[in-house]
């Protein structure tokens, strides 16, 4: 009986400390938005999208984020929408949706700058089009859910789009693009 206690212990012990600091699958929340903002010769734009889907790989201890180890997102791109049916519609040309039907998001690395500042090498694919950026993101949680916050800023070119032109070439999109997001990770 004495050497069964130490035992015990020791299983206990061991499996505590291995919950408190643990890798653990996430998937991204519908609660999650997804934005593609610009500017054009009549008015700034924006188009939103909540419909991402995605998983993400973390290490979590004492209920903080301790590794990013991975994480995919994809989000189908006739699901970014505007105010303006005819502005989806040039955008949607712009992407290819016809041949592209998703962009995605895939994580490379990540580092961590302090509790709640991280920076991420992913690459995002848009219109068929590969491309690696660093993202510096906001990572909160709450309750066991990890919430991303971050943006970039693209340009057409990056994805070897043409800006989209309405109205017969007398509304121009501008080149620059920021792209915003805010995951939810539950």
């Amino acid at each position: 009986m004495k050497t069964i206690k130490p035992i015990l212990l020791t299983v206990l012990f061991t499996t505590l400390s291995l919950c408190a600091n643990a890798q653990k699958n996430y998937t991204v929340n519908t609660k999650s938005t997804f934005e593609v903002a610009g500017t054009s010769t009549v008015h700034d734009w924006v188009m939103r999208s909540t419909e991402g889907t995605g998983t993400a790989n973390l290490t979590v201890k004492d209920s903080k984020l301790a590794g990013l180890n991975s994480l995919t997102i994809t989000l189908l791109a006739e699901s970014l929408k505007s105010s303006k049916t005819s502005m989806d519609k040039v955008a949607y040309e712009a992407l290819n949706t016809e041949t592209n039907q998703t962009i995605e998001y895939v994580l490379k690395s990540a580092e961590k700058i302090n509790e709640t500042t991280w920076n991420l090498t992913g690459i995002y694919t848009i219109a068929g089009v590969s491309k690696e950026y660093n993202t510096q993101v906001r990572v909160t949680a709450d309750n066991g859910t990890f919430t991303i916050q971050g943006s970039n800023q693209i340009t057409f070119g990056d994805f070897e789009m043409t800006p989209p032109k309405a109205a017969l070439g007398v509304v121009k999109t501008g080149k620059d693009l920021t792209v915003i997001f805010n995951i939810i990770l539950s």
